[in-house]
């Protein structure tokens, strides 16, 4: 017997799936799928990339139909056609990848698609006394008149919220919610989230970190293959337990590696100065080396220069000031560099951000695999792209990197975000790089994964690779980094050697001080 029927008994049904199946051609992405959810609870879904759990939440939503199943909301059986009928039925989402119009303000944006009728300014003024109800009743304050494109994440992350619950959603659908959030804006998510359970709404938290699931969830459901493998109490069960319920064997949940034997200096920073977007200097006085066999790791809380510095390493900022040299190299305000001048010197990127500057989102899988090599010899002939050729390496290349779906043709945008940035990484690492600019390398990804990932970029350090890794997961900073340096409004602040630091003197840095 399930874990959610044990409680049936405490608490309502918010949401019962029986035998739901969906299937994308020849994939089944869902298959007899059982799922019950009791009213007021905060329910985690875990599973590797392509395991179903945004397929059978899309269900829910309504953005797909499902082949076959039953769904009851709260004990009545329904049909969710498409979004709107599920907006009617209490259902809210907030995707994995905003869904907001940065040049609209908050207020804007929450009122998009129910405006209340033709004259704007009365619906406006309507949508504006309400939102401050919610935000002051669900502990989520924003300024209604500020632009979505000023805002950082966190707060953005508000206004996805404070949209559904507009909409009068009273079951919260959360795709990998914490995916482009600081630790200290995810502690704050979780903090609304328990407050919105104990005023009777029901959050569903798919998400790849067990750590959250461990802290903020009442019960948690394991998916495998597109099937149910296990249901469990969250406070019965264990991280160690719930990775090997989802991958099918033990995961390492730490990383094991070596003192590194650092050679060479590859990448060397001396004075940078990079503007950001929005045109203030967003790296001030950077100097820094990387050498051959190490991981630099760069810490910081988001919009502190990581960002900016990463793609000025990359080619795709301009610098003001200072001077990056590659292997002997020198690349200045006067004397700059585009990425594939920096392939040609053996440097590698995986960006930050895989849908702006990762993937052609309709381009089929092959082709994303090839980007930025698509003039190599072995991909052309006359000129011209050899399709069999290309089939035959994204084939060979995703079977290596474990892309699930193993198919080339399908659409880049068709794969979980996990499995797109398998196909990013894939793509950068298997050049086998001299330099390798990473960031964000396990956003979205599932714990199967990240461990892949992580021993891989190991291998490639002890195979003498420099790496520079930005991410906002501090605990995935000091696990792979052999070297850190902090960043704290555009300058370094510190650098430490990660064995002989901890995560308290490393958060005091990110926050100046010290």
């Amino acid at each position: 017997m399930g874990i959610a029927t044990n409680l049936e008994s405490r608490s309502q049904l918010a949401i019962e799936l029986s035998g739901v199946c969906k299937a994308f051609g020849h994939v089944q992405a869902n298959s007899d799928v059982d799922l019950a959810v009791p009213e007021g609870t905060i329910h985690g879904i875990v599973g590797e990339n392509g395991a179903g759990k945004s397929t059978l939440m899309s269900i829910l939503y309504g953005f797909y139909t499902a082949d076959r199943g039953k769904i009851n909301i709260k004990g009545k059986q329904v049909d969710i056609p498409d979004s709107a009928a599920a907006i009617k039925l209490g259902i809210g989402m907030v995707h994995q990848h905003f869904m907001l119009v940065p040049v609209f303000s908050v207020l804007e944006n929450v009122m998009l698609g129910v405006e209340g009728g033709p004259i704007l300014a009365s619906g406006k003024l309507k949508a504006r006394a309400e939102l401050k109800r919610l935000a002051s009743e669900y502990e989520l304050a924003v300024d209604p008149d500020a632009l979505i494109q000023d805002l950082p994440v966190g707060l953005r992350q508000r206004v996805e919220i404070l949209k559904a619950l507009y909409r009068g959603a009273r079951i919260l659908i959360l795709d990998e919610p914490t995916g482009v959030l600081t630790p200290q804006e995810a502690t704050r998510l979780f903090e609304i989230l328990r407050l919105m359970c104990k005023r009777g709404e029901t959050i569903i938290l798919i998400t790849h970190k067990l750590r959250e699931i461990m802290a903020v969830t009442d019960n948690v459901t394991v998916m495998r293959g597109g099937k149910v493998v296990a249901n469990r109490e969250t406070a019965k069960t264990s991280p160690e337990e719930l990775a090997e319920l989802m991958v099918g064997r033990k995961v390492l949940l730490s990383v094991d590696k070596k003192p590194n034997q650092p050679g060479d200096v590859k990448l060397a920073v001396n004075e940078l100065g990079v503007m950001s977007n929005a045109g203030v200097l967003g790296v001030k006085h950077a100097s820094f080396e990387v050498r051959a066999g190490e991981i630099l790791g760069v810490a910081g809380v988001s919009g502190n220069g990581q960002s900016e510095l990463l793609q000025a390493l990359a080619g795709m900022q301009p610098i003001v000031a200072g001077q990056i040299t590659v292997h002997g190299e020198p690349i200045t305000a006067d004397t700059p560099t585009d990425p594939v001048k920096l392939r040609k010197l053996g440097v590698a990127h995986v960006p930050e951000d895989r849908h702006e500057c990762g993937l052609v989102m309709d381009f089929p899988a092959e082709d994303s695999l090839i980007l930025g090599h698509h003039y190599y010899d072995q991909f052309v002939r006359n000129h011209l792209l050899v399709r069999d050729k290309i089939h035959n390496f994204a084939e060979l290349v995703m079977d290596n990197f474990d892309v699930r779906p193993n198919a080339p043709l399908l659409r880049s945008a068709d794969f979980s975000g996990g499995n797109q940035q398998k196909i990013v990484l894939a793509r950068e690492i298997d050049e086998q790089p001299e330099v390798l600019l990473i960031g964000q390398p396990t956003r979205g990804v599932d714990i199967g994964a990240i461990e892949a990932i992580h021993r891989r970029l190991i291998a490639m350090r002890d195979q003498g690779c420099a790496i520079v890794l930005v991410s906002f997961e501090l605990d995935e900073i000091m696990s792979l980094s052999d070297r850190i340096i902090v960043m704290n409004a555009g300058r370094i602040v510190g650098e430490v050697v990660t064995a002989e630091t901890n995560e308290n003197e490393l958060g005091l840095l990110m926050a100046g001080v010290g």
